[in-house]
Parts: C-alpha cells; structure tokens; sequence
C-alpha cells in the first residue's frame, strides 16, 4: 500500500474507514502542516553550527525590537507559546549572554527581559538569511502573493478569536 500524498487522499482514507468522521477541517490544516514542514525543511541548514536554534531566533527578534525589558509571561502569550517553553529557551539565551534577566520592581517574581548586544549581533547576521531562503521559496507567489497573505491573516484572525472565546 502507497501512503497518500495529498490531504484529499487522507481524507478519503479516513471517509472509507470512518464515514461518520467529518474530515473536512483538515482541507485547511492539511496544507498548513504541509507547508509548516517544507519551511522547516528549507531554513533546517541555517541554524547547522549557527550559534541560535529557529525557536531562539524568534524569541530573540521579538526581544531585539523591544524598547523596554519584557516580562517572560508576556513574551509567551506575545508569540502563543507556552510559559514554560519561554523559560527553557530563556534559560538557554542567558546562558550564553544573548539575554538579560533581571527581578521587575514592581513584582519580584517575575523577570524583566531583554536582548543583550551579542544577541543582537546573533539576528542580526542569522536573520538576514533566514529572509533570504523565504524569498526564494515565496517568489513563485508572483501576482497571488497579496490574495495568499490576505487569507493567511484571515485564518490567523478566525484562530486568535476562537482561541480567546
């Protein structure tokens, strides 16, 4: 047996196994994962012997255009990821001085972040390449490029609100 390469081929699949199933949420989250994995795949080479993983740089880009020190908490929710995964790749940051973690004034048990000047040197020369394989990747987009990121923003939308309520 051939393992399906498109989402219609899993969802028939799963229409012939489990008819009662309504398949029809993975027509969007099929090629979001799809597409989510080909990222993955094209910027992996970056970050081999690159002094910062891809979820290091993220944090790293939010906090280099920060003006004021972040409260981890806040930097979480900023990028819908877990407190607890903010912390372990904080933790990693500061270890080797892209960060700085101070006590906030205002509540001892939570840390005021910020991006040290190596960390800013980090972004600012792996960054830059990261943007340039999404370029290349994204040229093929020509005239439907502003319909993809329209709808791209929609789906975005449509998720932050289901997520809040």
């Amino acid at each position: 047996m051939t393992l399906p390469h498109t989402t219609a081929g899993v969802q028939a699949l799963w229409a012939e196994a489990r008819p009662d199933l309504d398949t029809s949420p993975m027509a969007v989250v099929g090629p979001l994962k799809r597409i989510q994995r080909l990222l993955a795949a094209a910027t992996e080479p970056l970050y081999d012997g690159a002094p910062l993983t891809a979820p290091e740089l993220d944090v790293l880009i939010k906090l280099r255009h920060t003006a004021e020190p972040v409260i981890a908490r806040r930097l979480a929710e900023s990028m819908s990821c877990s407190p607890a995964a903010i912390s372990k790749t904080l933790a990693k940051l500061e270890r080797r001085r892209f960060i700085e973690r101070r006590a906030s004034p205002a509540d001892r048990r939570a840390a005021l972040v910020t991006c040290t000047d190596s960390g800013s040197s980090a972004v600012d020369a792996l960054f830059p390449c990261q943007l340039a394989v999404e370029a290349e990747l994204l040229a093929g987009l020509g005239a439907d490029r502003e319909r993809v990121i329209e709808a791209l923003n929609l789906l975005a939308a449509v998720l932050e609100r289901n997520l809040r309520s």
